[in-house]
């Protein structure tokens, strides 16, 4: 066969497409070097790359376990392992205990975040709908719908537990008669149409979340308009405003389905209070107003293994701040530590986890709500059993995703089991990047006193992780235009530019905006402040946001002590010698 022409052919053809492939590659961003400081992406972990390539050509498909035995239980105890990393119960013998499984992205599992809320929400409404007897419900639907997850789960299982007890044929007629009733059979409108004392449920978060929320919100029908936007002190949510917020729902009777805190913005790496939002949302059950807690750390969920002892107990703060010179603050430490008392989270292994794309993922803290999410196909799922790993064997019923690749869960369990998470294995790399941030910092205060005659550089938010902002403005300018056109310019020399060699590049940066609706007048007022812009020049135009230059130092190798290279010395080196250059052309 292989002197057969069209054989000889088709190898011709696949060697010249290969090399053309490897030869565009080369114009890649690379990543996994320590000139690279721009977005949030680095180089990969062994363990995970090799895992994953040697699970590629078994093409397992992680949706049912028929397509994939091995890969399908890697998956549910990857689930498993960043539960602990979490704070969340991680023993399958425990009934509350935690779930997880991958996503192809942080997006996905906050998709599955808003699928699982709305329907331990619903289901109450929908048992006092059907007039299921014997089960203690509540006495009207305001209380059914404002019930918290943890009793939407209890009831639930007394539920079951009652189904369980009926004949055959009334066993049937029950299941169909409920199913009837619930959002997932009516859709949102036709559930809120025969409740009309029951608004649409509002998600809050703050105005630093991603933007996939906006999207989630419009896929489930919805409607953007039922995300409430939080205020924020220092790019982080305000506690105070989430609390008047909540007042507001109760005055209103608005239900809240929600309320979301980012462990590690997309602009800052900021950390929200997550701990004032539990206890948010604690207070207001305790009133009648019931949601659940959602914890978005796509990018600082593996920030937590620094957090962790190997037992999986959390270090205290004096424990964890001795090997650092500021981190964390107590407001931190106070975050990581509240992570056990939310009800789910989504972590991306692809960031900070430092495995291949796509790998997100999404942990509840108890499982059993999960049963409210299943979809049965027969010709892709059978009868998964009672116990815990027996049930989550057939993944696909309980997901929003079909096929899936099982190559991305035996990367993300193989690292996992190299590098335990906590802080004595895995947390050796978050250290290292925080450890960077920490320098970047003070470099940056010697870099403004160095350039203190032609420029003005600040931080315009202390950071909370490994991500830190540059703000610089050229001494003398007072316009908002003027310095946002000149950090473009010096951008220029940053950026990836796929028009030029990207091996003549020195360092790799990243620009975002401040923007004054998110920030806040007074804030911004400060920052534009500090650089020496008038802020007035703000209403000039379009003016009404700062461009800046964003650093994410999540390479560890960024100070390199054996070999006595700063990284970090050699950009600002580079940034003052392109300012030079570009304070002489001005």
């Amino acid at each position: 066969a292989a002197q057969h022409p069209q054989y000889q052919a088709f190898e011709a053809r696949m060697r010249r497409e290969l090399h053309q492939l490897s030869a565009a590659l080369k114009q890649s961003v690379p990543f996994h070097s320590p000139r690279y400081i721009g977005h949030r992406a680095s180089d990969r972990l062994l363990p995970g790359l090799a895992a994953q390539m040697l699970t590629l050509p078994y093409n397992p498909n992680s949706g049912s376990e028929d397509a994939a035995p091995m890969t399908v239980q890697l998956e549910v105890q990857a689930g498993l392992q960043l539960a602990r990393m979490l704070g969340y119960p991680d023993d399958p013998a425990r009934p509350d205990c935690a779930f997880g499984h991958l996503t192809s992205g942080g997006t996905v599992a906050n998709y599955q975040a808003l699928r699982l809320a709305l329907a331990l929400k619903a289901f109450p409404v929908a048992l006092r709908a059907a007039g299921v007897p014997d089960l203690d419900l509540p006495d009207d639907d305001w209380q059914a719908f404002n019930l918290g997850p943890a009793a939407s789960i209890a009831l639930l299982e007394r539920w079951q537990q009652w189904l369980a007890a009926q004949e055959p044929p009334d066993r049937q007629r029950w299941r169909a008669r409920v199913e009837g009733q619930r959002i997932e059979q009516l859709g949102l409108v036709g559930f809120v149409s025969r409740h009309p004392p029951l608004p649409v449920p509002q998600v809050l978060a703050p105005v630093t979340a991603h933007y996939s929320w906006s999207k989630g919100l419009k896929l489930l029908g919805l409607g953007r308009e039922q995300l409430r936007l939080l205020p924020v002190r220092g790019m982080r949510l305000d506690a105070a405003g989430l609390e008047q917020v909540l007042e507001e729902c109760e005055r209103e009777r608005q239900p809240v389905l929600m309320a979301v805190a980012v462990l590690g913005s997309t602009e800052y790496g900021t950390i929200d209070p997550v701990d004032a939002v539990v206890d948010a949302r604690d207070a207001a059950l305790a009133r009648g107003l019931g949601f659940g807690v959602h914890v978005d750390a796509a990018w600082g969920g593996y920030l937590g293994t620094v957090f962790r002892r190997p037992d999986g107990g959390l270090r205290s703060l004096e424990q964890v701040r001795a090997e650092y010179g500021q981190f964390p603050q107590p407001e931190v430490h106070a975050a990581f530590a509240a992570l056990a008392r939310t009800d789910s989270v989504t972590v991306d292994p692809h960031k900070l986890g430092y495995l291949p794309y796509g790998a997100g993922a999404f942990i509840c803290r108890d499982h059993r709500g999960m049963a409210l999410l299943s979809e049965q196909a027969d010709y892709v799922f059978r009868e998964g059993g009672d116990g815990y790993l027996a049930r989550y064997r057939q993944l696909g019923q309980f997901i929003p995703e079909g096929s899936k690749s099982g190559a991305a869960a035996a990367a993300v369990y193989v690292t996992h089991k190299v590098l335990p998470l906590d802080h004595a294995h895995f947390g050796l790399l978050p250290r290292q990047t925080v450890l960077a941030a920490e320098a970047f910092q003070a470099r940056t205060r010697r870099f403004a006193e160095q350039m203190a005659h032609a420029f003005r550089v600040s931080v315009p938010f202390a950071p909370d992780s490994n991500l830190v902002c540059l703000a610089i403005n050229p001494r003398g300018n007072r316009d908002l235009a003027g310095a946002n056109a000149f950090v473009r310019r010096l951008y220029e020399d940053l950026r990836c530019d796929p028009r030029q060699p990207l091996q003549a590049r020195r360092f790799f940066a990243s620009i975002t905006t401040l923007q004054r609706a998110m920030a806040g007048e007074e804030e911004m007022v400060r920052v534009l402040e500090e650089l020496g812009i008038d802020p007035a020049s703000m209403d000039d135009g379009d003016a009404d946001r700062l461009v800046i230059l964003r650093h994410t130092l999540m390479n560890p190798y960024l100070i390199d002590h054996e070999n006595s290279i700063s990284y970090i010395d050699l950009y600002f080196e580079h940034l003052a010698t392109r300012l030079a250059e570009l304070g002489a052309q001005a």
